[in-house]
C-alpha cells in the first residue's frame, strides 16, 4: 500500500503528540511510586473508564473479531460478549471492595487476605507469572497485530514494525508513568474510534454493493449475520454460546475480564478518587467496550468475506507476507489497504494508537508488579521513591523486550485468545469467592494456578504428541475448569485456614459481609451489599446487551425491534446511573 506525504505527516503528528503527553506527564510521574503507578489515587472516573476501553481496544482486537466472524459468524462473538457478566459483577460488587482496600496493586491483596509462607510465595510468584510471562503473552498478541499492519500498510518486516512501536511506546510509558498512559489513552481512543468507523464505511463501498443492506443480504455473508448460533447444530451452539454464557464468564481468568476484577482494571479502580468513582469508571468501560465498539469491526469483517472470500485470496493480494502469517485475522488489515490518501494515514495512526494504548498499559501494570510486589516487598523495603521510579522504568524496558520475542512465535489472533482462555480455565471461581468465604487460603489459589496451567500445557503440547483423538476447544475448556475446580476445592478443605488475626484485619478494612464471614469482625456495620449488587449486575447486563443488539437491529434496518431494544436499554441504564449517583 502506498502512503503519501499527507499520510506520513498524520502518522508523524500522532507520534509527536504521544511523546509530548509523555514528557508532560513526566513532571508528576517522577515524584514517587504512587504517582508513577496510580497518579496519586486522584484520577476522575470518566478518564479512568475511557482508559480501560482504550486498553482493550488494541490493534489485535479488530483482527480477533474478524477472525471470529469469518470462522463462526457474528454469533461467534459470544466467546467474549459473555464476559460482560464478569464486567458487571466487578462493577457492582467488587469495584468498591478493591477501592476500599487501599492497596497499591491487586497482588498486594494476597498478604492482606492470606497468611504465612503461602501468601508470600503467591504474591511473588503471581508477580512473575502475571507481570512477566502472562503480561508479555498479551503484549505479544498486540505486537503480532502490529507486525501484520506493518506488513500490509508499509511492507515492513516484523523487526521494523516492532522497533517503531517499541521505541515511541517505551519513551512515553517510561517518562509519564500511569498518568502518561491514561492521558494518551484518552487521545488514542477517540482517534481509534474515528478510524474504525471510517474503515467500516470504506469496506462497504469496496464490496461494490454500495449499502449495508446489500452487504447483509449478500449470499456470501447472509449465514454469518445471526446474533445467536443455530441451535439445530447443538455442538456448534454449545461451543459458541452455551459454554461462554453458562460457564466461561465466571470460571475463566482473562485479562481485562477477570472474575472479581484484577489486573489493569483493578489498577484503574485503585486510582479512582472515591468508591463511587470506581463504580462509574467500571460501568463506563463496560458500556463502551461491549456496546459502542464492536459494530464497525463486525461490518469490516463481513465485507472482507466478499472482498477476500478465502485465505488464498489474501495471500494473492499480499504475496510478500510469510505464509504462516496468513490467516483470517489478516483480513482486517487487508481491508485497510483500500483506504484513500489522507484517510490511510489517519486510520494507520488510529490502529497504531489502539496498539500503543494497550502496550503502554500492560507495561505500566506489569512494571507495578515487579516494583511493588517483588523489589519493594522482597529486595529493598526501604527503597526511596526515586529508586522505585528508576526500577519501574528499567522493568518497563525489560518487559517490552520479552514481549517482542514472544510475538515472533505466534501466527494468528484467535490462536492466542484460545491459549489464554485455557491457561485461565477453572481459576475464576476462586477469585469471586475469596472475598466472601473465609475458608479459602493461599494454597487453594496456588493449586488453581498450577493445575490450570498444567492442563493448558497438556492440551497444547502433550495431547497432540501422544497422537490421541483431537478434542474441541469447548471440551478442553470444560475439562480444564472441572479438574482445576475440584483440585483447588480439595486443597482448601485439606489445608490449614488463614490465621484468624489476618482474617479479622481483612474484615475490619474491607467489610465484605455475608454468611461466609460469620463470626469475623463487626458484621453489623453495614448492610451486605452483594444481593443488591447482583440485582444491579443483571440489570446492567440487560441494559448493555440492549444497546449492543438495539444498535445491531438498527443497522439491519429493523427499526421497530432496534428501537424497542434501545428504549429498554436507556431506561434500565438511566435507572442504574441514578442509583449510583444517589448512593452513599
Amino acid at each position: 500500500m502506498k502512503l503519501y506525504f499527507i499520510d506520513w505527516a498524520i502518522i508523524s503528528g500522532f507520534f509527536l503528540v504521544s511523546l509530548a503527553i509523555g514528557f508532560y506527564a513526566s513532571r508528576s510521574a517522577r515524584k514517587g511510586f504512587s504517582e508513577f503507578f496510580l497518579s496519586g489515587r486522584n484520577m476522575p472516573w470518566w478518564l479512568l473508564g475511557i482508559s480501560m476501553v482504550a486498553t482493550t481496544f488494541s490493534a489485535d482486537t479488530p483482527n480477533l473479531v474478524t477472525d471470529i466472524v469469518r470462522k463462526n459468524g457474528i454469533a461467534g462473538n459470544w466467546v467474549w460478549w459473555a464476559f460482560l457478566l464478569t464486567g458487571m459483577l466487578t462493577t457492582f460488587v467488587y469495584a468498591s471492595l478493591w477501592r476500599r482496600s487501599g492497596i497499591a496493586t491487586d497482588l498486594e491483596f494476597y498478604e492482606l487476605r492470606y497468611s504465612g509462607k503461602g501468601a508470600r510465595f503467591l504474591r511473588a510468584f503471581r508477580a512473575i507469572y502475571l507481570g512477566v510471562f502472562f503480561n508479555s503473552m498479551i503484549m505479544a498478541t498486540v505486537l503480532l497485530a502490529g507486525i501484520k499492519l506493518g506488513a500490509v500498510f508499509l511492507g515492513f518486516s516484523a523487526f521494523q514494525s516492532i522497533s517503531l512501536i517499541a521505541v515511541v511506546t517505551l519513551i512515553y510509558s517510561m517518562l509519564g508513568g500511569f498518568r502518561g498512559v491514561i492521558l494518551t489513552d484518552f487521545f488514542q481512543f477517540f482517534l481509534a474510534m474515528i478510524g474504525a468507523i471510517y474503515t467500516a464505511n470504506i469496506a462497504i463501498n469496496q464490496t461494490g454493493l454500495g449499502s449495508i443492506n446489500a452487504l447483509l443480504s449478500n449470499p456470501k455473508v447472509a449465514d454469518a449475520t445471526a446474533f445467536l448460533p443455530d441451535f439445530s447444530n447443538w455442538e456448534n451452539a454449545l461451543l459458541l454460546f452455551v459454554i461462554p454464557i453458562a460457564i466461561q464468564w465466571w470460571s475463566v481468568w482473562y485479562p481485562g475480564s477477570e472474575p472479581g476484577g484484577g489486573g489493569y482494571v483493578a489498577q484503574r479502580i485503585l486510582a479512582a478518587r472515591t468508591e463511587k468513582g470506581a463504580v462509574k469508571a467500571s460501568l463506563l468501560f463496560n458500556l463502551a467496550h461491549y456496546a459502542l465498539r464492536p459494530w464497525p469491526w463486525i461490518i469490516v469483517a463481513l465485507a472482507s468475506m466478499i472482498v477476500f472470500p478465502d485465505l488464498n485470496s489474501i495471500k494473492s493480494a499480499f504475496p510478500n507476507i510469510p505464509e504462516e502469517m496468513v490467516n483470517d485475522d489478516l483480513a482486517y488489515p487487508a481491508m485497510l489497504s483500500f483506504l484513500p490518501s489522507g484517510w490511510a494515514g489517519l486510520v494507520m495512526a488510529s490502529m497504531i494508537a489502539a496498539l500503543m494504548s494497550t502496550i503502554s498499559t500492560h507495561l505500566n501494570w506489569g512494571s507495578s508488579y515487579l516494583v511493588n510486589d517483588i523489589y519493594r516487598r522482597f529486595v529493598d523495603s526501604d527503597a526511596s521513591d526515586k529508586r522505585l521510579v528508576f526500577v519501574g522504568r528499567l522493568s518497563t524496558a525489560g518487559l517490552m523486550l520479552i514481549a517482542t520475542l514472544f510475538a515472533l512465535l505466534l501466527s494468528h489472533a484467535l490462536e492466542a485468545f484460545n491459549i489464554l482462555l485455557q491457561i485461565g480455565a477453572g481459576t475464576g471461581l476462586i477469585f469471586i469467592l475469596r472475598w466472601f468465604w473465609w475458608r479459602i487460603n493461599a494454597w487453594a489459589e496456588i493449586t488453581a494456578m498450577a493445575v490450570s496451567f498444567a492442563m493448558a500445557v497438556y492440551f497444547q503440547f502433550i495431547h497432540p504428541a501422544l497422537s490421541l483423538p483431537e478434542l474441541g476447544i469447548g471440551i478442553k475448556l470444560v475439562f480444564g475448569i472441572l479438574v482445576t475446580t475440584i483440585s483447588w476445592v480439595g486443597v482448601t478443605l485439606m489445608t490449614e485456614p488463614t490465621q484468624r488475626a489476618v482474617l479479622e484485619k481483612f474484615v475490619d478494612r474491607i467489610n465484605p459481609g455475608g454468611p461466609g464471614w460469620k463470626g469475623f469482625g463487626d458484621q453489623e456495620r453495614k448492610k451486605w451489599s452483594v444481593p443488591t449488587g447482583i440485582r444491579d449486575m443483571l440489570q446492567g447486563t440487560v441494559a448493555i446487551y440492549g444497546f449492543l443488539f438495539g444498535t445491531g437491529y438498527m443497522i439491519y434496518s429493523d427499526y421497530l425491534l432496534g428501537t424497542a431494544f434501545l428504549i429498554i436499554a436507556v431506561l434500565l441504564f438511566g435507572n442504574l446511573w441514578h442509583r449510583i449517583r444517589s448512593s452513599n
